[in-house]
Order: C-alpha cells, then sequence, then structure tokens
C-alpha cells in the first residue's frame, strides 16, 4: 500500500468516524499509522427551571456630556500589525520622534515589536508630529493610529 492509499483509507474512516459521533479514532495499514481526537459535538439545551433574569431600568442621560476628544487634523499613521509600541531603539536610547518634531517621509517614527521581530514604522509623508497616542511598551492593534504628522 502506498501512501497515496493511505491516506485515502484514512479520510474516508475520518469522515465517517464524525458523521457517526465518534470523539477518536484509530487506523493502522501496513507500515502506516494514523489517530486523531476530537470533541464531541457540543449542543446548547436551554435550560427549563431557569428564572427570568429582571432587567435593569434604564439609566438616565447625563446632564452633561463629556466633550470629545479633539480631533488633529493631519496625516494618521496607523499601526501595520498587532505588536508592543516602542518610542526608541532601547529604553537607553532617546525616541525616534517627539511632538513638534519636523519629519521627512520614510523616516522611522517608532518600533511595534510582533513576535520576536521589530517592524520599524516609518513617516508616510513630510511634516510635524501632532501627536503621539501611545506610551513606551503599551500594546497596539491593526489599523490603531499610533500618531498624527501635520
Amino acid at each position: 500500500m502506498d501512501i497515496r492509499e493511505a491516506q485515502s483509507a484514512a479520510s474516508e474512516l475520518l469522515q465517517q468516524a464524525k458523521a457517526q459521533g465518534a470523539t477518536a479514532v484509530e487506523l493502522h495499514l501496513g507500515e502506516f499509522s494514523f489517530k486523531a481526537e476530537f470533541a464531541p459535538p457540543v449542543f446548547a439545551v436551554p435550560a427549563a427551571d431557569a428564572a427570568p433574569v429582571p432587567l435593569a431600568a434604564p439609566q438616565p442621560a447625563p446632564a452633561a456630556e463629556e466633550p470629545a476628544a479633539p480631533t488633529i487634523e493631519g496625516t494618521p499613521v496607523p499601526s501595520p500589525i498587532v505588536g508592543t509600541y516602542y518610542s526608541s531603539p532601547s529604553p537607553e536610547d532617546e525616541p525616534f520622534v517627539a511632538v513638534g518634531q519636523e519629519v521627512k517621509k520614510g523616516d522611522v517614527l517608532c518600533i511595534v515589536e510582533a513576535m520576536k521581530m521589530l517592524n520599524e514604522i516609518q513617516s508616510p509623508c513630510d511634516g510635524k508630529v501632532a501627536r503621539i497616542y501611545l506610551q513606551n511598551g503599551e500594546l497596539v492593534e491593526f489599523g490603531q493610529t499610533v500618531m498624527v504628522i501635520q
């Protein structure tokens, strides 16, 4: 028996086992062995004796709304990945940029570390750093604005 025949037999057995609700499959075909374990299907069953949960009364709207954070016009610099924001190449070094500093297109603005890889975030345009939204060591999400350049 060659590997293709063994793969075909294992695949067919796995499909049949899942269809019948099995939680494990083991197959020995000559020199080939195959073993798979998977969780049984879970079905949600509504509780028959559950007491209804009272809903909270709606809260009145506050009299004065908090002012929204002022929007800063300019070019937002988003994070291209999820990771940890670093403003300098090492803790002892000065930050790459500071608010009010002039930058040129391609200048390194910060580093985002993801999976032990350090990714330099470069300026998309010439201008002045208007605002930096993160502190050193904070987590940053994909697409989250790191800073704004005017």
